[in-house]
């Protein structure tokens, strides 16, 4: 398969995934207002007073962008049925190709998901603003990428399994901890004046490891799914 091709596939089926979002409308319509909510209730549970609020703001919105995007990226392949990955095999589409399209329609919906939350998280919790502050851009970027590619590869690792809705946040979890910790770090990084190349290093290298490994076992993943 030539690499036009192999994009060509990746581009179909995330469009194929937007599309089914278009439609069930889960992301707008029900994820992000409880993330919002989420955000709303936590202040009233530790308190009010307006500089731990203000110190533990990014921490809340990352921590809540893994809590409840862990569910939008994983819902992308918990979608699937049967004889869906049956069709798409039949129809010749590389496992890779559905990995990294499945996994690219995920980071666009959580990048939705932290756009709409990123504003009210300021507006709730007042954090300072801090020098360098275009760094949290990228690092809102990373980890939706890397959010969508654990929750894609334990859709994948998961498929078929009876107990998949409940075996994948399992998976999810665990592998989540390095981007809240990392983009937690940056921010702080930045607000006490510290180097914050060794976090970004961190992000970028799990974003590119669990890339190669999504890639390198969708073919046998899929065989063993069915």
């Amino acid at each position: 398969m030539t690499a036009a091709e192999f994009w060509r596939q990746v581009f179909e089926i995330a469009r194929k995934d937007l599309k089914v979002e278009g439609r069930a409308g889960e992301v707008l319509s029900i994820t992000v207002p409880f993330g919002a909510v989420a955000l709303l209730l936590l202040p009233m549970a530790i308190g009010t007073e307006k500089t731990m609020l203000a110190k533990i703001g990014p921490g809340m919105f990352f921590g809540v962008t893994l809590l409840f995007g862990m569910l939008v990226a994983f819902r992308q392949s918990a979608s699937d049925t049967q004889a869906q990955r049956e069709l798409l095999t039949l129809l010749g589409i590389d496992p890779a190709a559905t990995f990294v399209g499945r996994s690219f329609a995920s980071a666009l919906l959580l990048l939705v998901f932290e756009v709409i939350l990123a504003p009210l998280t300021v507006i709730l919790y007042n954090p300072p603003l801090v020098d360098g502050w275009p760094w949290m851009l990228l690092i809102i970027l990373l980890v939706a990428l890397g959010l969508a590619f654990v929750g894609t590869l334990a859709g994948a690792v998961t498929a078929g399994v009876r107990t998949r809705s409940t075996l994948a946040p399992l998976l999810v979890a665990p592998l989540s901890v390095p981007l809240l910790i990392s983009s937690s770090q940056v921010y702080e990084g930045l607000r006490l004046g510290r180097s914050i190349i060794p976090w970004i290093v961190l992000l970028l290298a799990m974003n590119l490891a669990l890339a190669v490994v999504g890639v390198a076992t969708a073919k046998p993943l899929e065989e063993t799914s069915r």
